[in-house]
């Protein structure tokens, strides 16, 4: 039986690598019009998020590390397009079941190691659908077709440049602290740039 630590290191190593397969389930579900609006905007939100350049830890030597909040986060919002999907939500979650399935019980090793952070995080939720990219309002990505074609086009880029891969995070993500201080640094540069 693995320590909790040890089941936190290989979840973020897991969740690390699929962040980009897992952006293209947020791009799903953004366009899955039979979930209702206020889902789709999570989704949104989420996926302005991840690709926000303003998200990224500037230190290079930390680049792994830098997209936990990411992985975390578009999680957590998946989770909430589920919620507030009803039964399209349902469906929505039996698609995409290899994200979903035992999500929760991942969750809770998460909240037992980040404590704080993990609040942090899930407080974060709620505004994503509050969000501005690239100055323009959130629900100009679900209403207009051009404005979403360019978060689609940002997503792909993402994707395609995504630094991270299993060689990779093979030799930079060996213990949790290594996740947690950037989050913690991530935190306390969010909470300086708020006054």
């Amino acid at each position: 039986m693995s320590t909790p630590e040890a089941r936190f290191v290989e979840l973020f190593k897991t969740w690390l690598v699929s962040l980009p397969h897992d952006l293209k389930i947020a791009i799903e579900a953004m366009d899955d019009e039979n979930l209702p609006r206020s889902a789709r905007e999570l989704a949104v939100g989420a996926i302005m998020y991840v690709v926000s350049p303003n998200d990224f830890v500037s230190d290079r030597n930390e680049a792994v590390a830098s997209f936990a909040d990411d992985a975390i986060l578009l999680r957590l919002a998946l989770l909430a397009v589920v919620a507030d999907g009803g039964e399209d939500g349902v469906a929505f979650r039996e698609r995409f079941s290899e994200l979903f399935d035992g999500l929760d019980e991942d969750l809770k090793v998460c909240r037992s190691l980040m404590g704080d952070l993990m609040t942090w995080l899930e407080g974060k939720v709620a505004g994503l659908r509050t969000q501005n990219y690239k100055g323009k309002k959130l629900a100009l990505y679900l209403d207009n077709d051009e404005a979403r074609e360019i978060l689609y086009e940002d997503g792909l880029a993402f994707r395609t440049d995504y630094p991270v891969d299993d060689k990779i995070i093979g030799d930079k993500l060996k213990k949790a602290s290594t996740v947690l201080d950037v989050m913690r640094r991530r935190r306390t540069e969010e909470q300086r740039a708020a006054g």
